[in-house]
């Protein structure tokens, strides 16, 4: 069984919150345009002033999920 990664991209500001919504459904395109075995995306409100959106990928895709849509962090998805 191969490891997920979880890709993380962060947004700041008072926008924050409504950029990283948004985000999520051009992840949710990408997942479905690409034809990703995994479709897990979701979006975290930190505080005012930070939020997040995220994709769920296999080991096998990360590289290549990683390098066209340039996420600014990962870290192994624990489900």
């Amino acid at each position: 069984m191969s490891r997920k990664i979880k890709l993380i991209w962060d947004f700041r500001g008072p926008a924050a919150a409504k950029t990283a919504e948004h985000h999520e459904i051009h992840l949710k395109e990408f997942i479905q345009i690409e034809k990703l075995p995994l479709n897990i995306t979701g979006f975290e409100i930190i505080n005012d002033m930070l939020a997040i959106a995220f994709m769920v990928v296999t080991d096998e895709n990360m590289i290549v999920v990683r390098d066209a849509l340039k996420p600014h962090r990962g870290e192994v998805w624990e489900e």
